[in-house]
């Protein structure tokens, strides 16, 4: 995430004509590349954890937060994939890629729910949903 908001910051500043350009092209290689398998990986590592620990899928308030969170912040990027790949074919185009919007704002976006996932990650925040309350409650079976 930093390589990428390091190069959609190159490409909204610059006025080198060819760095603005090249940014364009490599945050479409960075987030086809990197960003989207990992933020994918994430989701499905994300929900097995959470099965195969007693925090559990949807027991505690923190952890459906994150899965929502972390599904939502995927789909945007999966969205926003057909932008950034808009923007690296008009910078290669050959007109002047510093008239292009960028994608900046959810790149920013992006990284705040990143930063709010990792928080809920490890501060862990107290309460139990009514599926966990149940599940706590139950007499253990052997």
């Amino acid at each position: 995430m930093a390589a990428y908001i390091a190069l959609d910051v190159t490409a909204v500043v610059s006025g080198d004509v060819e760095r603005v350009r090249s940014a364009y092209v490599a945050m479409e290689l960075v987030a086809l590349y990197v960003i989207v398998p990992l933020a994918l990986a994430s989701l499905v590592v994300g929900i097995i954890n959470a099965l195969g620990t007693p925090w559990g899928l949807f027991r505690h308030y923190w952890v459906v937060v994150k899965l929502l969170l972390t599904a939502a912040a995927a789909t945007v990027l999966l969205l926003e994939t057909r932008t950034i790949r808009s923007l690296a074919e008009a910078a290669g185009a050959g007109a002047d890629p510093r008239d292009l919007s960028g994608s900046l704002p959810h790149s920013i976006g992006g990284l705040v729910v990143l930063l709010v996932i990792t928080g809920l990650s490890l501060y862990k925040p107290r309460g139990v949903t009514r599926y966990g309350w149940r599940k706590q409650k139950a007499p253990v079976q052997s």
